[in-house]
């Protein structure tokens, strides 16, 4: 069940601050390091893969844009997302845009901003959507 689907708009955002983020922080890390420019590409690139896998897994589906905008990454039953989830939103569904020459990149927009439920090609891959909904207080020490 979706609850409360975060639409095009506010998804761009979050991707837009999400990138400025990354970029802005392998500038300077490259700057730091002495990197040339081939340098900084692949450890742009390794960069921002091990940010889109790994922060929404390891912060309830966050991402620094996504947390800034207040939306999140959810599997379809609300709970958190796992890797496997996210190479499948990512890499599975990166892939795909890929083999179609973008066609399903530009169908996967037209999903977000029109469908219902807001969810593109990538969230029916990954069977996840996008949402307001904040994660469950969980405290790991209280007993059930």
């Amino acid at each position: 069940m979706v609850n409360r689907p975060a639409g095009f708009w506010i998804r761009l955002g979050a991707l837009i601050l999400d990138g400025l983020l990354i970029s802005l922080s392998i500038y300077l890390i490259a700057m730091i390091l002495g990197l040339g420019d081939e340098a900084r590409e692949i450890f742009h690139g390794v960069a921002d893969v091990l940010y889109s896998l790994l922060l929404p897994v390891f912060w309830y589906g966050y991402t620094v844009g996504k947390r800034i905008c207040g939306i999140r990454i959810v599997k379809l039953d609300g709970s958190n997302v796992g890797f496997g989830t996210m190479l499948l939103r990512y890499l599975v569904a990166g892939f795909v845009y890929v083999i179609t020459l973008g066609i399903a990149f530009i169908v996967s927009v037209f999903m977000v901003a029109f469908r219902k439920d807001k969810r593109g090609v990538h969230d029916m891959i990954a069977k996840t959507y996008v949402t307001y909904e904040k994660p469950q207080d969980v405290n790991p020490y209280q007993e059930a």
